[in-house]
């Protein structure tokens, strides 16, 4: 088994720029699947006509946004530039989407600078012919914080719809524990499980079944800080698309949701501004092509072009693996 991940990708552009000769596509590139389901594009979300490019004048029945938090191009910028910046590729997103669909997005909320960027991000939405839906929170079974705090566990998701598209209940694998609630049903009473469709609980705004992603799982791919759980991209697809329709992600950044939607048989179109993430999406769907694999766990997508160290790193324990990952242990030959 490889133990040569990659550092986080966001604090190592230097890293980054020797990856570079090993992509595929340069800004302008559009990378069509050979088995014509997916299109992964390396283009701008804020610009109209990159997103025209990648359309292909088709339209998609669902959205799954996750745009860097806060952080456009690793610099930090003012929360009036990022909802400028949001609200162009919020219109593009839009304009790509059929006249019933669903739109998701993963947004943070700086609990140390206001909450931002989620308070003026929700308002901005507003002025978008959208119906809210829901505000649902991925609980991470990690977190981060000091003694002085609340831990810091969840991960914010925005569920919007334009028009009326449908919506397919999910289940989790939670079974149903509450019982002697009786209900009057065609004039026979009856114990909730009784009428429940399900043995399990369903799914509500709040996800706790979900593993967050972490460097001992299979889907696990090294460099990319802000990778989402297939399982969680599966739901949405689940619940809001139809088999063999449309999904669109303008920040492919690891490839969960082209991934997502070639394990849930749907089409995918995707982007990223960043060469690196474009060639790490491709790679990825490629790999479980081939081999099965929905990720590279303790190894990188770049194993193939980079040289680590001939030794094989012995097993880590939990509690080592932030200090691994936060260090570049790789050499590069371009």
């Amino acid at each position: 088994m490889h133990k040569d991940p990659l550092p986080r990708l966001d604090k190592h552009p230097d890293l980054k720029k020797d990856l570079l000769p090993y992509c595929r596509l340069s800004y302008g590139d559009v990378w069509t699947d050979p088995q014509a389901r997916h299109r992964v594009g390396c283009l701008d979300a804020s610009n109209e006509k990159d997103v025209r490019m990648l359309m292909d004048g088709e339209k998609a029945t669902l959205a799954n946004q996750d745009p860097p938090y806060n952080l456009v191009a690793f610099k930090q910028r003012p929360t009036t530039d990022y909802i400028e910046w949001s609200r162009r590729w919020v219109n593009n997103t839009l304009q790509a989407l059929q006249a019933d669909s669903a739109l998701y997005i993963w947004l943070g909320a700086d609990q140390n600078n206001g909450f931002q960027p989620l308070p003026e991000f929700i308002i901005m939405m507003r002025d978008f012919p959208l119906t809210s839906r829901s505000f649902i929170t991925l609980r991470n079974q990690r977190g981060y914080g000091t003694q002085k705090n609340w831990m810091a566990v969840r991960q914010e998701l925005l569920y919007y719809v334009k028009g009326d598209p449908s919506f397919e209940v999910q289940y989790t694998d939670i079974p149903k524990t509450l019982r002697g609630y009786y209900k009057s049903v065609g004039g026979v009473v009856q114990e909730n499980l009784e009428r429940s469709r399900s043995n399990t609980i369903r799914a509500s705004n709040v996800w706790v079944d979900i593993q967050q992603v972490f460097y001992r799982m299979e889907e696990n791919v090294s460099g990319c800080y802000t990778q989402k759980p297939l399982e969680a991209i599966g739901r949405i697809i689940e619940a809001s698309s139809h088999p063999d329709s449309l999904l669109i992600d303008f920040f492919s950044h690891s490839g969960t949701t082209l991934l997502a939607a070639e394990i849930h048989h749907r089409r995918c179109y995707t982007m990223d501004v960043d060469p690196v993430f474009c060639e790490i999406t491709i790679r990825r769907l490629e790999r479980y092509r081939q081999y099965g694999k929905t990720g590279w766990q303790h190894g990188n997508p770049f194993e193939r072009e980079i040289i680590v160290g001939s030794q094989e790193q012995p097993e880590l324990e939990e509690r080592e693996a932030p200090a691994l990952l936060e260090q570049p242990r790789l050499a590069l030959f371009s």
